[in-house]
């Protein structure tokens, strides 16, 4: 051995035999602290991965989002939640109704064409009107043919036009009148169809031919005249035309006796259909206004339920 080596061990020598071994007790403390520091190293290091695992997902998320939207301004209503009606898509197979708009409205308006009422062709018997008990003269009416207007010159407003006609002979006794006495007077009721406008058209010539025969000679003998003239009218039906007949009081000759007997007529007009109601009287007597205005009135309200 070379005496430059042999110095170096001698050095090492000297330099260990001064250091002095830690007792086993201390070593052991030592080891356990460094496991101790090494399990909280780890611990931090596992909750910093965490951590930026967490924050890069919602940096993801914020970027598909978009930007937040901007809140509105203090004071500004919010709109509350109303209830939704549900609504009903149209069958493909069922006509949906015309829809329009009424001016000054935002909403649609349903509109709808009632279908117009058919003319009818043929006349029941519910058409005509029935009397009161008390003017009931217990004869019963009786349905046949005649004349439905009294001779005025030679005219016939309206027969060109007409669909169908039925006429009765209608006896009847005024309110009061004992029941053992003849008939105060007989109506000779009509109830006329026309073809459609044809009944305006036959009221306006049934006035002009009342204006055009003021008067004309009557039946019987001897001869006497009978006068014709319109009378004012409202408030039956459609449109109405009321005229009067008069003829001299004969006596039992024939002869004029003073006086006029007077009958009035009626006819009113309901749509296509003409009811008229002609007072002739019973045994020379003279029409009763009140009694005949009121029968008027029961006849039209007959044929506005035989209509609707």
């Amino acid at each position: 051995m070379s005496r430059e080596l042999h110095r170096y061990y001698r050095s090492l020598a000297a330099d260990t035999d001064e250091r002095v071994l830690p007792a086993p007790d201390r070593l052991r403390r030592s080891a356990d602290r460094w496991a101790r520091r090494r399990a909280a190293i780890t611990v931090l290091a596992a909750a910093g991965l965490v951590a930026g695992t967490v924050a890069g997902s919602q940096l993801v998320l914020a970027a598909g989002r978009g930007p937040d939207p901007v809140p509105p301004p203090a004071g500004t209503p919010t709109p509350q939640p109303s209830a939704a009606t549900p609504s009903v898509a149209p069958s493909p197979t069922t006509p949906s109704p015309t829809l329009g708009r009424t001016p000054g409205s935002r909403s649609p308006v349903v509109t709808t064409t009632p279908p117009a009422a058919a003319t009818p062709t043929t006349i029941p018997d519910r058409a005509f009107f029935v009397l009161p008990a008390a003017n009931d003269a217990g004869t019963g009416n009786y349905f046949g043919p005649g004349p439905v207007l009294p001779a005025l010159c030679g005219a016939t407003p309206g027969d060109e036009r007409v669909v169908a006609q039925r006429a009765r002979s209608l006896p009847y006794r005024r309110a009061g009148a004992p029941a053992d006495e003849v008939p105060s007077g007989t109506y000779r009721h009509s109830i006329t169809i026309y073809r459609s406008g044809g009944a305006g058209e036959t009221l306006a010539e049934l006035r002009a031919a009342v204006r055009a025969c003021p008067e004309q000679p009557a039946r019987g003998a001897p001869p006497v005249t009978v006068r014709q003239r319109l009378l004012p009218d409202t408030g039956y039906g459609d449109e109405s035309v009321l005229f009067e007949t008069r003829t001299p009081y004969r006596d039992a000759n024939g002869d004029p006796s003073g006086g006029d007997e007077v009958h009035l007529v009626r006819a009113v007009r309901s749509g296509d259909v003409v009811t008229v109601l002609w007072e002739q009287g019973w045994e020379s007597t003279s029409t009763q206004r009140a009694q005949f205005d009121a029968d008027s009135r029961r006849a039209v309200e007959a044929i506005r339920r035989w209509l609707d």
